[in-house]
């Protein structure tokens, strides 16, 4: 007999391996006095030394800080290496990138074990309690609340908001207007996509729903935006932005809460059968997103004309030359950044469960343990973000151009023939985000899931090669855009267009699959460095921008995965009819 099973306790018996353990065996016995009355225990204070506080400590934190070792520490030794040798580039300010890489690591290790602890809880009670409190108008409400709450965040969208400053508005005047004067409105827009997005993924959880049509009817209005951007020589430097947004959103923090919420509200009423039903989400939370951006582009395009965004950039340059506002040096703007992110969001689920739910917070000293943890990681994340990720990988893009083209920084360049040093270029391209995909943890985890929820069909290491083979590909397709300064648009829409027709062949399990891969690649990791990289690129080949590397990057493991997902449908067929026509044993 079926037995229905929480979310959140089956992703906990997973991720753990329990051992019973008698509750006598960890008590003494008790002990009477000749009146045969209990004499009273009183345990000896523990007078603890350090070596007793290593062995206790250091298996905790082994694990979580191996964890993000693993995660960074490749991909940092690859760009410098290939910096070295490929190169023959020293690495600039090598110290203060090393410290950097450093902080990344210790802050990732504090927020996602914060995250585990403080904000993860939140969203299971919340998820699990919300639809048997509440009316169904007023959960769908939360969500998308809480869509929006989480989107500020997540650590990348402090990557994306970093280049601001980069972009010249002589060039890409919307594009600088985008990411400097309505900066706030612009990550508003996004949270707004990830709320609806987790609504409407919420109603098709309730009701059994395909994520098929979601999938065309969004991604629809899409493409035929960025066809209409594409017919603006000024709305056409915003696309990269606007694809790049969808692939920033689908972090650590935005999957795990709206995902649980979701999941809880349908497990009260849904209707879903399929054994992958809870995926879609992470899908819709990329493409809406993208769609925000986009109309709030034809905003800017309708009422604010270019050299209004060109002469409000030089008034702006003017009054900030020299004078940098205490709060946007460091580390005052990391500190401010990390408590803004966070206590938000919190306060938010507060309201939630002590108003709306009325129920307590269960071990709230454990809780408050990790929504310290968050901020306290997030501050140093921040950090190191400044002055490790994306210095190295900004770094890196302005020096590998020096292999195909001459650069005045860059003694003896070109370093290679034309051809070989753009094979070059492509080949660092590729590998960078083939590794760094296969070290996310993330990925793993999905790997893990759907093999057991397709009775390994789909194998956990063929979608781990399939997911990491297209986000590879889709990187130096990014690098090729911006080498040759090829239209976003170009790319995109054909390459989606195949998606679509690869979406309507596959099996629904198959394409909720793909479609929610190319969310899990872009981590905490891999999106500041892309980013980075891809605009140090730009720089160095005198791009007008250096956006959209993260959207092929989105694109590449959704058509991988599909044409994976078609194939092992199609050689399933084969084996069942070569079975059927096989004559019975007589």
């Amino acid at each position: 007999m079926a037995r229905e099973i929480r979310y959140g306790d089956l992703a906990r018996e997973l991720s753990l391996e329990q051992v019973s353990v008698s509750y006598g065996d960890l008590t003494p016995a008790v002990q009477y006095d000749d009146a045969g009355n209990v004499i009273p225990h009183r345990p000896e204070n523990l007078h603890l030394t350090p070596t007793n506080i290593q062995r206790l400590l250091g298996p905790y934190i082994g694990v979580r800080l191996g964890n993000q070792v693993k995660a960074v520490v490749p991909l940092a030794l690859y760009l410098i290496l290939f910096q070295l040798l490929i190169l023959r580039q020293a690495v600039a300010d090598s110290w203060i990138i090393t410290a950097g890489l450093f902080a990344v690591i210790i802050g990732l290790m504090l927020f996602m074990e914060g995250l585990k602890l403080g904000l993860m809880p939140f969203g299971e009670t919340i998820g699990n309690n919300l639809p048997k409190r509440v009316t169904l108008p007023v959960a769908l409400t939360v969500a998308f609340l809480l869509g929006i709450s989480v989107t500020f965040a997540e650590p990348a969208i402090g990557a994306l908001k970093a280049v601001g400053m980069s972009v010249d508005p002589v060039r890409a005047p919307y594009l600088w207007a985008l990411l400097n004067q309505w900066s706030g409105v612009l990550v508003l827009i996004v949270g707004m996509g990830v709320g609806l997005a987790a609504v409407l993924g919420t109603v098709r959880f309730l009701n059994g729903w395909s994520l098929k049509p979601y999938i065309y009817l969004t991604l629809g209005p899409v493409l035929a935006l960025t066809f209409w951007a594409m017919t603006d020589a000024e709305l056409t430097k915003i696309l990269g932005l606007a694809w790049d947004c969808g692939a920033v959103t689908t972090g650590p923090v935005t999957v795990p809460l709206v995902l649980s919420l979701g999941i809880g509200i349908a497990s009260a009423g849904g209707t879903g059968k399929s054994s992958l039903s809870g995926f879609g989400i992470v899908t819709l939370a990329s493409l809406f997103p993208v769609l925000g951006v986009m109309l709030l582009s034809f905003y800017l395009a309708a009422t604010i004309t270019p050299e209004s965004i060109v002469a409000a950039a030089a008034v702006m340059a003017v009054a900030t030359e020299g004078v940098v506002p205490w709060h946007e040096t460091t580390p005052f703007a990391e500190v401010i950044g990390g408590v803004r992110a966070i206590v938000p969001l919190v306060l938010f689920l507060l309201v939630i469960l002590k108003v709306v739910l009325r129920e307590k917070i269960h071990e709230a000293g454990i809780v408050a343990y990790g929504l310290v943890l968050c901020v306290l990681g997030m501050i140093v994340f921040n950090l190191g973000l400044s002055y490790g990720l994306s210095k190295l990988g900004g770094q890196s893009g302005e020096i590998i151009p020096a292999a195909f083209i001459q650069l005045d920084y860059i003694e003896d360049s070109p370093l290679y023939f034309y051809e070989v040093g753009i094979a070059i270029a492509l080949f660092f391209a590729a590998a960078l985000g083939f590794g760094a995909t296969l070290a996310e943890p993330a990925l793993n985890a999905l790997g893990i899931t759907v093999e057991n929820l397709t009775n390994g069909v789909f194998k956990k290491r063929m979608l781990l090669y399939a997911v990491s083979i297209g986000v590879g590909f889709g990187i130096a397709t990014g690098v090729l855009k911006i080498i040759y300064d090829l239209p976003i648009g170009w790319l995109l829409i054909p390459g989606y267009g195949l998606a679509l027709i690869l979406t309507y062949l596959a099996s629904e399990e198959f394409v909720n699959v793909a479609w929610d891969s190319a969310g899990v690649t872009t981590g905490p990791i891999t999106v500041p460095l892309v980013l980075a990289m891809g605009l140090g690129f730009g720089n160095a080949v005198d791009a007008v921008e250096g956006f959209g590397i993260l959207s092929m990057a989105s694109v590449g493991p959704i058509l991988s995965v599909l044409i994976t997902g078609v194939w092992v449908q199609g050689r399933a067929r084969r084996k069942r009819g070569a079975s059927e026509q096989e004559p019975e044993a007589t």
